[in-house]
C-alpha cells in the first residue's frame, strides 16, 4: 500500500504506547482493514492513492484510535490491582505488627519479592508485576550503598566489582521496563523514593550505617510509615484500574510527592 497508509501507521503505532507485542499485532490488524477497505474502493473506480486516503479518512484520526485501543488494554482487573498493590500492604503489615525488625519474617517476604520478579519477568511482564520488581530492586541499592560506606578498606572493592555490576542490573531493567511502557518504570520505582526516604531520615553516614542508631529513630516513625505505604498502595491499585493514561500519572505521582512532603516533615 502507499505512502498514505504507512504514514498513518507510523502515528498510530508511535501514539500506541503499549506492549510492542500487542501493538504490532493490533497494528497489523489495522493494515489489514485499510488494506480491505481501499480495495473496496478501487473497485469502484477510485486511484490507489485517492482509494488509500478516502480509508484512512472514515477510519479517523489515529491519536484518537491509539488512544481507545490504549484504554482498552490499560485498565488491569481487581485481581491485579489487588496483586499489584500486595508487596506495599505487606511492608505496611510488618512496620504495623513490628515484624520489620523480624529476621524470620523478612526472609520470607524477601523470597516472595524474589520469586514474583522471577516469575512475573518469565510471563510477559503483566502489570501486577513491576511493583514487585521494584522491591527486588530495592535491596540491589541499599547493599551497593551499605558495601562503599560500610568499611574504608573494603569500599573501593565494593566500587569496582559490586557496584557496576548491580548499576548495570538496574538500568537494564529499567530501561526494558521502559520499552514497554515509560508508566510501568514510574510504577516500578515508586518504591524507592518512599523507602529511601524513610531509611535515610534518621541521617546519612555514620547514622545510617550505625543500625542501632538508625532503628531507634526509625521506630518513633513507624506509624508514619504504615500510613505512606498503604497510601502507596492504594495509589497502585488505582494506578491499575484506571484507564487513562494522564490519570494514572496524577494517582500515582500526586500521593507520591504528598509522602515524600510527610517523611521531609518529620525530620
Amino acid at each position: 500500500m502507499g505512502n498514505i497508509v504507512n504514514c498513518y501507521l507510523a502515528r498510530f503505532k508511535a501514539s500506541l504506547q503499549i506492549d510492542s507485542n500487542i501493538k504490532e499485532s493490533v497494528a497489523q490488524e489495522l493494515y489489514t482493514h485499510l488494506k480491505e477497505k481501499s480495495e473496496e474502493l478501487k473497485e469502484k473506480g477510485f486511484s490507489e492513492e485517492e482509494a488509500d486516503r478516502l480509508a484512512v479518512q472514515a477510519l479517523g484520526s489515529p491519536e484518537l484510535i491509539a488512544r481507545q485501543i490504549y484504554e482498552t488494554h490499560a485498565q488491569g482487573s481487581w485481581q491485579e490491582a489487588l496483586l499489584a498493590a500486595l508487596p506495599h500492604f505487606t511492608v505496611a503489615l510488618l512496620f504495623a505488627l513490628y515484624y520489620w525488625q523480624n529476621t524470620f519474617c523478612l526472609s520470607v517476604l524477601l523470597m516472595a519479592i524474589v520469586g514474583m520478579a522471577v516469575y512475573g519477568w518469565h510471563r510477559d511482564k503483566p502489570i501486577w508485576f513491576f511493583p514487585w520488581l521494584g522491591y527486588y530492586l530495592f535491596p540491589i541499592l541499599v547493599s551497593s550503598i551499605l558495601l562503599v560506606y560500610f568499611s574504608p578498606q573494603i569500599g573501593w572493592i565494593a566500587t569496582i566489582t559490586y557496584v557496576p555490576l548491580a548499576l548495570f542490573v538496574v538500568i537494564y531493567i529499567v530501561e526494558q521496563t521502559m520499552k514497554r511502557d515509560e508508566l510501568y518504570a514510574l510504577l516500578m520505582l515508586s518504591l524507592l523514593p518512599v523507602a529511601f526516604g524513610w531509611l535515610l531520615s534518621p541521617g546519612v553516614g555514620d547514622k545510617f550505617i550505625r543500625s542501632d542508631i538508625a532503628m531507634v529513630q526509625l521506630e518513633a516513625k513507624v506509624p508514619w510509615i504504615v500510613v505512606t505505604f498503604v497510601v502507596l498502595a492504594m495509589a497502585t491499585v488505582a494506578f491499575v484500574r484506571l484507564k487513562q493514561r494522564q490519570h494514572k500519572i496524577a494517582v500515582l505521582l500526586i500521593p507520591l510527592i504528598a509522602i515524600l512532603f510527610s517523611v521531609a516533615l518529620t525530620e
